[in-house]
């Protein structure tokens, strides 16, 4: 899993000719100095930890760093790591975890593997099969390719299943879903057409797969088929594998289908999953999905959507199959049984020490080893990433170099399942991780393209300043440059173009779910990191027995120089994060993404008052039944009770106070640098450092999200019908998805709270790092 791209793992397609024409115009529009001139942060105000704020010496071991990852070296470690599938439970995992221990070891870490055991079931029974009103059965298997030497390790292959699916054995109408999300379901209603007691088919995208079958649940659906259609990842994008890189008929996602309640193991929410933890039973796990389901490829699903009738599908359900695409009901009929073993499995999660001259303070870097068979780019083409930082950092450290905060690198198991290794860890440590930890740095697969960044914008400009010191392999431009102008060829429209245009920094994302950050920020309320390279790749297996070292290395980084991208850029954060004199967060971004959230959901609520109150309008005019085809005819959509006015005033005043106490932070910290940095060891500073680590904490409440008391960030959180995106104030905003407007505005003197919390912390960090201003010559 991945949580960058288009949050989900789904490729980025670039407007590429608009993205030619900017980097050709990029030494204009930039100035752009050369390469090897480190001057790109000259017209910028610095942050903490930016270019302009790094001392010779640090600067020194930085380029010495950079100038050692090896791309051969990232090579070999995916060539080891992906040599065999090494699912959760399998021998070859465990084999993994012991060498990237001995990796760790070798580079001087103090090292260690932390077991867990969680509930991680397996398929030992599929069946899926069209009974009417023709006959056929689905093979469920990806077949083997001689070209691609690893796809014939059949006998060490995860089947083709979505795990945390119920068990089941049914037979019942079919109904196609599109996507399979809760528009999808209102328009089956216009169609006149429900879906209680039917199997639905569902193609993947457009959010996590485990939504799906949970909306198909509650419609009355008892159970669900997932299948990859061509337009999403398949022939319409180029040439399927392996005449390209784009998954091919017989391909097939696996992956989870965990409701996403909670992360990490079902069984122990809230605590570690260790050998002796207090376990929930089977049944009372609220996060295993209610319906069987089982995924399959479109050479699979086009039997049984050929042999739907009913309405055509809408326009915008249709996708690249040659087939008139139908909704059903019927006359398919569908047998479909899944049975798994509800075993506990053991998890190794590879755990490296360099220890800082601070040893009270930690940064942390993560990547997970598991994957769901070969995974060559999810997640090793991050996981051989982290290894060769880990090398450098050994190196530099066996020269002289000693970081001064405590670095702490992190190999996880389980992510693929639902974040499992970094879950346990962090509800096992999570006392001394929030007296401790400073960030986390978390990537996952790695392709070639631009760099794509999402986080808590406290460390956007810190990152930022990173990438204007990191050269694109491609380009020879800064990777700043480039993903900036990127961002501007994506951009939805002149407003959003001249803003990037201004901007001095990247735009640092909202996380939701989709990988190992997950529970650093949403429950232990670290300031968060999660950064890959992508766009440019040509194709995705992802999931499949495809992705594996033959097709990565020809259709991917092909010579992993976006793979030493993604080291310089991570390991470069990593040594500037550990050896700024002054944590490097900088307020005044976050303060404004969490003003654009707040003016979101006012946007949210006119636009939900005047979309209802036309509808109203409409049904009394008799509109939708004038204009409803007579010979397809659909059925008006119900009145809507229009939204009451909401009071945001408590949450803009609270927002105003932020804005305030970041402000006079950032003024502090510029006086700070004027006076070049003060001696790191002085009371003054430690006192200023104390105070910034406390701040990410206070974005927690106790009590966590309405019904989903796990998360307690009050800011950023998956949606609960997301799951990759996230939903920014989520108490306020998923109480407004669900027209809870009494509910929803209950909420916001409570997130105010929060943000006023947040705002006073900053103050205090703020009077301290003047206290330190003055006291320094």
């Amino acid at each position: 899993m991945s949580s960058l791209g288009l949050r989900g793992k789904t490729v980025l397609i670039k407007s590429r000719l608009l993205c030619a024409l900017l980097l050709a115009i990029a030494p204009v529009i930039f100035a752009q100095s050369k390469p090897d001139e480190k001057n790109s942060t000259a017209a910028t105000v610095p942050s903490a930890g930016d270019s302009a704020n790094i001392s010779p010496a640090q600067r020194a071991w930085e380029k010495k760093f950079q100038d050692g990852i090896v791309p051969a070296n990232i090579r070999e470690n995916m060539r080891r790591l992906s040599a065999r599938p090494h699912h959760v439970g399998s021998p070859y995992d465990k084999d993994n975890a012991e060498w990237i221990l001995s990796k760790f070891k070798d580079a001087g870490f103090d090292a260690r593997i932390e077991t867990f055991h969680v509930l991680f079931p397996t398929p030992k029974e599929r069946v899926l099969e069209l009974l009417e009103p023709t006959k056929f059965r689905a093979r469920l298997q990806e077949p083997v390719l001689a070209v691609d030497p690893t796809s014939g390790q059949t006998a060490e292959q995860l089947p083709t299943y979505n795990a945390y699916s119920a068990d089941g054995d049914i037979t019942a109408p079919l109904v196609y879903v599109n996507y399979g999300n809760r528009e999808d379901y209102e328009q089956l209603d216009r169609l006149g057409i429900s879906v209680k007691g039917a199997i639905v088919i569902a193609r993947y995208g457009h959010g996590w797969r485990g939504i799906k079958p949970k909306v198909a649940g509650e419609h009355g659906a008892i159970g669900c088929i997932i299948y990859s259609d061509p337009k999403g990842d398949g022939y319409v994008n180029g040439d399927d594998y392996t005449n390209g890189g784009w998954r091919p008929r017989d391909g097939v996602q696996r992956g989870s289908v965990m409701d996403t309640d909670y992360p990490g193991d079902p069984l122990t929410p809230g605590v570690g999953a260790t050998a002796d933890a207090k376990r929930l039973d089977i049944k009372d796990a609220r996060t295993i999905t209610k319906v069987p389901v089982l995924p399959i490829s479109y050479s699979e699903a086009l039997p049984f959507l050929s042999a739907l009738k009913g309405p055509v599908a809408p326009e915008n359900w249709r996708g690249a199959l040659p087939i008139t695409y139908h909704v059903g009901p019927g006359p398919a009929r569908v047998h479909l049984k899944v049975a798994s073993n509800w075993d506990l499995k053991p998890i190794y999660d590879v755990i490296g020490t360099l220890h800082g001259a601070n040893d009270a303070q930690w940064v942390i870097r993560g990547n997970h080893h598991d994957a769901w068979v070969n995974g060559a780019d999810d997640p090793i083409s991050g996981q051989s990433v982290m290894l060769e930082e880990v090398r450098m950092l050994g190196e530099l450290h066996r020269q002289g170099w000693t970081p001064s905060r405590t670095i702490i690198y992190c190999a996880w198991d389980g992510e693929e399942p639902g974040l499992l290794g970094s879950v346990e860890w962090v509800e096992t440590h999570l006392a001394e991780l929030q007296q401790h930890a400073v960030a986390y740095l978390n990537s996952d697969s790695n392709q070639r393209g631009f760099l794509d960044t999402g986080g808590t914008q406290d460390l956007q400009s810190f990152i930022s300043g990173v990438a204007r010191d990191i050269q694109d392999p491609e380009t020879h431009m800064t990777v700043f440059q480039r993903s900036h102008l990127a961002a501007i060829a994506d951009a939805k429209n002149a407003e959003e173009r001249a803003d990037l245009r201004k901007r001095k920094d990247l735009v640092v994302d909202a996380l939701g779910d989709g990988s190992d950050f997950t529970a650093f920020q949403d429950l232990a309320g670290i300031s968060t990191l999660s950064i890959e390279f992508g766009g440019e790749s040509d194709g995705t297996q992802y999931h499949s027995i495809y992705d594996d070292f033959y097709w990565y290395t020809h259709f991917v980084d092909t010579d992993f120089v976006y793979g030493r991208a993604l080291a310089q850029t991570a390991g470069t954060a990593m040594m500037r994060l550990a050896d700024t004199a002054l944590i490097p967060f900088d307020y005044a971004p976050q303060a404004e993404a969490i003003a654009k959230y707040e003016t979101e959901l006012e946007k949210l609520l006119k636009d939900k008052q005047d979309e209802f109150a036309e509808t109203n309008l409409q049904l009394q005019e008799g509109v939708f039944t004038a204009t409803s085809d007579p010979r397809r005819p659909t059925l008006p959509p119900p009145a809507e009770t229009v939204p009451p006015f909401m009071n945001f005033a408590p949450m803009k005043n609270a927002i105003d106070l932020l804005k305030k106490s970041a402000d006079r932070y950032s003024k502090a910290l510029s006086s700070w640098q004027q006076k070049g940095s003060p001696d790191r060891s002085s009371q003054s500073l430690a006192a200023v450092n104390a105070d910034l680590l406390k701040v990410g904490r206070l974005f927690l409440n106790e009590k966590g999200l309405p019904e989903r008391p796990w998360f307690k960030n009050q800011i950023y959180a998956p949606g609960a019908y997301t799951g990759y995106g996230a939903k920014p104030i989520a108490a306020v905003r998923e109480y407004m998805d669900e027209k809870k407007w009494k509910e929803a505005e209950a909420e916001v003197p409570q997130v105010s709270q929060i943000i006023e919390q947040v705002a006073t912390g900053i103050d205090k960090a703020a009077a301290s790092l003047e206290k330190a201003v003055a006291e320094t010559p």
